[in-house]
C-alpha cells in the first residue's frame, strides 16, 4: 500500500508539475511532489502526488484549500 494519492490538474494548468508543485505548495499551501523527480525522462505528464497519511482535519483543510482552485497561470 501507500499513502499517497495522484492528482491530474490538465483542466486547470498548462504548466509543467514542478511548476505545479510549486504553486500548491507556496500558494495554495498543500504540499505536492512533482512525479517527474521519479524518472530519468519523464513523460510530460499533467500530475502531481498528494499525501494522505495525515488527521482527518488536516485533509478536509487541504480538500477546501485545493477545491477553491479553478484556474492557474
Amino acid at each position: 500500500g501507500t499513502y499517497f494519492q495522484l492528482a491530474g490538474y490538465a483542466d486547470i494548468a498548462d504548466v509543467d508539475d514542478v511548476s505545479m508543485a510549486n504553486f500548491l505548495t507556496r500558494e495554495v499551501k498543500v504540499a505536492a511532489i512533482p512525479i517527474s523527480v521519479f524518472y530519468a525522462s519523464p513523460p510530460g505528464q499533467r500530475v502531481v502526488r498528494l499525501c494522505f497519511a495525515k488527521d482527518d482535519d488536516t485533509l478536509r483543510e487541504a480538500a477546501n484549500r485545493l477545491s477553491k482552485v479553478t484556474h492557474v497561470d
